[in-house]
């Protein structure tokens, strides 16, 4: 399978190759290349048999594949996604912010912004966001801080088109949900929360007061509203000596 000049895949027809195959090795290509990120949610089957100009029980052949290869998995209701490399136990079921739950518990916090930009995104970013390349997102980077001292550093990617003129907020005093919904009237339905362990690079043991290479927790999230857009993305790194991540969990 090649491509043409504007990306889109070109099925060949004329080599031994089993059409499915093709597809298959094409989506294959695209999540080792960084294309199709962890979490990155394929178009409908519908809009991907358009794309590669092939029946829907073609298409549904080479997804299949791929799911048995372990490389995407599909979510009922949700749809079909690229898999992560790690184990992700749904460990902490409520989408809340860091702000609101520190206000629910009458914790009193600072927040520092250390930027509030409008860049292009990086392309698994972008991904991600279903953001054609070189689409300007915002880019915000805060430290929120206890009496303790810095507990987490936020780093978020927001989709503009939704929310024209965001850059201009501040986000000192204002919460990101509280924004989208409130001066931008979104609904925002559901996300996909990712926790693991990283040592600390440099620039984040900086924000947190640590010492390089300390253990944090990390976060990542996509957010996505009630018609099912994504639009917001987000690493979250945590102090784990100052700030637990716990959830109340109820057995179906």
């Amino acid at each position: 399978m090649t491509a043409d000049e504007r990306g889109l895949p070109h099925i060949q027809r004329d080599v031994p190759t089993a059409i499915h195959a093709q597809i298959s090795e094409h989506i294959r290509l695209r999540i080792a290349g960084g294309e199709w990120p962890a979490h990155y949610r394929l178009k409908s089957e519908p809009e991907l048999a358009q794309e590669f100009g092939v029946s829907r029980g073609t298409l549904r052949r080479a997804l299949t594949t791929l799911i048995e290869e372990g490389l995407l998995r599909q979510v009922r209701g949700r749809g079909t996604f690229v898999t992560s490399t790690t184990i992700e136990p749904a460990i902490a079921q409520k989408l809340s912010t860091l702000s609101e739950d520190f206000a629910s518990q009458g914790i009193v916090t600072a927040t520092t912004v250390r930027e509030c930009s409008l860049i292009v995104p990086p392309r698994p970013v972008a991904a991600l966001l279903d953001l054609a390349p070189n689409t300007p997102v915002l880019r915000l980077l805060r430290v929120r801080s206890t009496d303790q001292g810095p507990v987490a550093l936020l780093s978020n990617f927001v989709r503009t088109d939704l929310t024209p003129g965001i850059e201009e907020v501040d986000f000192a005093s204002s919460s990101l949900f509280g924004v989208l919904e409130g001066t931008y009237g979104l609904k925002i339905a559901t996300a996909r929360r990712t926790f693991s362990a990283e040592a600390a690079t440099a620039e984040v043991a900086e924000a947190l007061s640590l010492e390089e290479g300390a253990p944090v927790q990390y976060l990542q999230q996509v957010t996505y509203l009630a018609d099912d857009r994504p639009v917001e993305y987000s690493d979250v790194w945590i102090h784990s000596g100052r700030l637990r991540v716990t959830s109340l969990l109820v057995r179906r």
